[in-house]
């Protein structure tokens, strides 16, 4: 074992962008302006902006190369087959097809395979995952193993599907009804907690047993990957990118943000082997994305993707990713701070529920634990919880199954000391959490609330 123990960036540093510090009075301010909000306020105002890792990370300077070698040629680029070669190197579907961003691909997907009275089950949907369902009338249900409902457990693979639960729900709704089984990797809504292989073989045999496609929807395949290396028995050796391949050969199809393990700024793609419905999905994209060699992106951004799938199954970037956010989470766990077990790949997880159990659900604990990291430090967190999914599509609403916040580490993008910081304004808002009260919602749009809504605090 190497005696070595720090966390070092396996990079170096070339270009920065300036941090505006910030005072407490002012934050205060423009959280209320925001209609305590954190969406809506402006990132020059955000001191460690954790909203998400969604195309927030930095690119490497051969992704900066790349963007020179663009090819914007309307159709047939040369950046559209260097993009189809990385792609299929790792996901060797038939068919790819570019999209801009991965809620596009989910967005012409289900347009074509969803609609009223059809169910599609999922280890856990994310919210633009469900929103995009639930727009063709169909109905998004969750069916993770009982361990990645509860955050304290700890199980090395709490994303996995409960494949009990997934057999009696096909039969309960019957298989021609369900036009697709999903496996999201990592499991984002449940703590960015893995899903291994034998499960996911699991998953095959259940979807094989009813004639049904699965799909996963990969947007950080590399990290959950790094897991099965590091928890599976029988990988411990094997090569990231093989892992990869043998995921995507369990798979019917999958939907990708190329914004998380892409390492872009932008983009994703739609692939599947079904020839008959990757015609429908390329007659969509064209209507509404662009021609299929472009898929609404720029040549550039195509060969930034194409740079960034080699670069993300490299080792060393995934050991210093997966540890260092671990090295936040465990800082948090010694302090007596209540987060989702084990540590996942790209966020940390805080128990809002547990750490304001005088806040009940229906007021957002998270919301409030939100907001006040944001106000103790300027550090920008986001709910994941009652905001984001306790609306139903009848307008309805009841508690999530939890209540967190996630700290979402952007890729490549901050350093230890950003991370001590961190900590450090967690610790000061704990120190205060029963003087923390809860909100009420007083203006929100009817899907995808938590993007947009408006909150008043509750005295």
């Amino acid at each position: 074992m190497e005696r070595w123990r720090t966390i070092i960036e396996p990079f170096r540093i070339k270009s920065v962008e300036p941090i505006r510090m910030t005072t407490e009075p002012e934050r205060r301010r423009w959280l209320e302006a925001a209609g305590y909000n954190l969406f809506n306020l402006h990132a020059d105002d955000v001191i460690v902006d954790l909203l998400t890792d969604s195309g927030t990370g930095a690119m490497s300077s051969e992704q900066w190369a790349g963007l020179q070698r663009g090819d914007e040629s309307y159709a047939g680029s040369r950046s559209f087959y260097r993009f189809l070669e990385a792609v299929r190197d790792l996901f060797p579907f038939r068919h790819v097809i570019p999209t801009h961003q991965g809620r596009a691909a989910e967005k012409i997907l289900f347009s074509v395979v969803a609609g009223a009275g059809k169910a599609i089950p999922n280890n856990n949907h994310f919210d633009t995952t469900r929103a995009n369902i639930e727009s063709t009338g169909a109905e998004a249900v969750d069916l993770v193993i009982a361990e990645g409902r509860r955050a304290s457990t700890v199980h090395p693979f709490k994303g996995n599907v409960d494949l009990d639960a997934l057999d009696a729900f096909i039969r309960e709704r019957g298989p021609n009804n369900v036009p697709v089984v999903f496996v999201t990797v990592t499991n984002n809504s449940g703590g960015g907690q893995p899903v291994s292989l034998e499960n996911l073989r699991g998953v095959r045999e259940v979807c094989d047993r009813y004639g049904l496609p699965l799909f996963l929807d990969a947007c950080r395949f590399a990290e959950n990957a790094w897991f099965v290396r590091q928890r599976e028995p029988g990988f411990e050796t094997t090569p990231i990118p093989e892992i990869v391949r043998q995921m995507a050969a369990l798979a019917d199809g999958m939907t990708m943000s190329a914004k998380k393990d892409g390492l872009a700024n932008i983009g994703g793609w739609l692939a599947m082997d079904d020839d008959g419905v990757a015609e429908q999905c390329r007659n969509l994209l064209i209507l509404t994305e662009g021609f299929p060699t472009y898929g609404g992106l720029a040549g550039r951004d195509l060969d930034a993707i194409a740079q960034g799938l080699r670069e993300v199954v490299d080792e060393d970037y995934l050991r210093y990713r997966i540890r260092s956010t671990a090295y936040l989470g465990e800082a948090l766990e010694r302090a007596g701070i209540p987060v989702v077990q084990p540590i996942g790949g790209h966020a940390v997880y805080i128990d809002a529920r547990a750490l304001l159990p005088h806040i009940p659900p229906l007021e957002y604990p998270g919301q409030a634990l939100a907001n006040a990291l944001y106000v103790e430090g300027g550090i920008r967190g986001v709910e994941i919880g009652t905001v984001m999914f306790g609306r139903h599509p009848d307008g309805s609403e009841t508690a999530a199954a939890m209540d967190l916040v996630r700290l979402a580490i952007p890729r490549r993008t901050y350093t230890q000391s950003h991370v001590d910081y961190v900590v450090e304004v967690v610790l000061g808002v704990a120190e205060r959490a029963a003087d923390l009260r809860g909100y009420r919602i007083v203006e929100e749009p009817p899907q995808l609330r938590h993007f947009t809504a408006r909150f008043a605090p509750l005295s």
